[in-house]
């Protein structure tokens, strides 16, 4: 069974940082790309970051481009999301996703930031 684990939310003032991990289970983590989406109140469902293991790409949102960072440890089959410099703006609830919109999803973890 596939499941994903996101652990690491939480409430940070702006400019602060938060690292978000996602441990995956039930699949080798290179036979997904594995990214990280996120959902505000009222906002549609926003791509993050998505890195795919076949060919090493890593993509961000221009939202975030220069303040996050995607990394993997795959010995421990572990995602993670460095958000450094946050702004109000990335208060979402965080879901790490491996395979697509028609893939799997995470459970969320919730990201405050405060003005």
């Amino acid at each position: 069974e596939v499941q994903l684990v996101e652990s690491g939310g939480g409430l940070v003032q702006a400019g602060g940082s938060l690292r978000l991990s996602c441990a995956a289970s039930g699949f080798a983590t290179d036979d997904y790309a594995i990214g990280w989406f996120r959902l505000a109140p009222g906002k549609a469902r926003e791509g993050v970051s998505c890195f795919s293991a076949r060919d090493g790409s890593t993509y961000y949102a221009d939202s975030v481009k220069d303040r996050f960072t995607m990394s993997s440890d795959n010995a421990r089959k572990t995602v993670y999301l460095q958000m450094n410099s946050l702004k109000p703006e990335d208060t979402a609830v965080y879901y790490c996703n491996a395979g697509g919109m028609t893939g799997y999803w995470g459970q969320g973890t919730q990201v405050t930031v405060s003005s």
